[in-house]
């Protein structure tokens, strides 16, 4: 799946600092692999991940699990899933930063997914 991501998480993701990415909504158990988008002002697709796990549980017991490598602050991640009782993770695996960005366009996609698309 294509995920749609803010330029300053890709950067942590790309860096090893943020080994787990945050959604509201979980993708099909069938996808294995995070392609990522980097969102404006970049727009391009810069890498990918494989996924080694996707952990769905409570807000709280999900930060309890993932906080040591989250890659965001404990105030970001409670304003993220305010008032939410559920909350994804993806454990990033292998990450590979492409020597050439995508556009959208490589991928047959039009337009940035407001969060993923399954490629």
């Amino acid at each position: 799946m294509l995920l749609s991501i803010k330029p300053q998480h890709v950067e942590n993701i790309l860096n090893g600092n943020k080994k787990f990415e945050f959604r509201k909504v979980r993708c099909r158990p069938d996808v294995d692999k995070i392609v990522i988008y980097a969102t404006s002002p970049v727009m391009q697709i810069v890498g990918e991940a494989n996924i080694l796990e996707i952990i769905q549980d409570e807000v709280e017991k999900v930060w309890e699990i993932t906080s040591l490598h989250a890659g965001v602050s404990r105030q970001f991640y409670d304003k993220y899933y305010q008032g939410k009782d559920q909350a994804v993770a993806y454990k990033l695996g292998k990450v590979k930063k492409y020597k050439r960005p995508l556009q959208l366009s490589d991928f047959g996609i039009s337009f940035a997914p407001q969060s993923f698309v399954y490629i």
